[in-house]
């Protein structure tokens, strides 16, 4: 019996690490909406601050250099004056299309299972 709950606990935990790890990439509120933005093409601060309801500049500031930083997102700066940048999806980014889609399934379900919209 013990090796058993042995095999059941490694297993469980070979589960939840990588869980673990993407939860923390994209914790908080605001990374999967930045996400998804970008998702629908290349965009300016001011642009990404506009389709995201209540993001603060400071929050979005900050949202945006961990996705960098996690290569979900690059940060070109463009030679202009001012200069100007935009933000765009990776190929690593795009690769959370799945999950967000299954999320947005999910999501819409939940919702028609609990306040019947």
């Amino acid at each position: 019996m013990a090796k058993a709950a042995e095999i059941e606990q490694k297993a469980c935990q070979e589960i939840m690490l990588p869980i673990t790890d993407a939860l923390e990439i994209l914790k908080g509120k605001w990374k999967l909406p930045i996400i998804v933005s970008l998702s629908f093409g290349s965009k300016r601060f001011r642009e990404i601050s506009r389709e995201i309801p209540g993001i603060t500049d400071k929050v979005l500031s900050k949202e945006l250099k961990e996705l960098e930083t996690n290569c979900l997102i690059t940060r070109t700066v463009h030679d202009t004056f001012p200069p100007t940048v935009a933000y765009e999806i990776t190929e690593h980014g795009l690769s959370l299309e799945k999950v967000i889609m299954s999320l947005k399934d999910w999501g819409v379900e939940h919702r028609k299972k609990i306040i019947g919209t």
